[in-house]
């Protein structure tokens, strides 16, 4: 297969995202929306410090 190939699929992404940079957009909103939050380390770790430790399974 040549390097520079690219598939129908990568293809018609870059020509739809090229053509509609209004959908990049909302992606990104979307994707701050979901995933880009602010940490809270003091929430953090209050979780951490509630964890119960696991048991080890014990094989008979």
């Amino acid at each position: 297969m040549a390097k520079n190939y690219t598939s129908d699929t990568t293809n018609f992404l870059r020509d739809f995202l090229t053509k509609n940079p209004e959908v990049k957009m909302e992606q990104i909103k979307a994707r701050s929306a979901w995933w880009d939050k602010n940490q809270d380390f003091e929430e953090q770790e209050k979780i951490k410090s509630q964890k119960i430790p696991k048991k080890p399974y014990e094989y008979y």
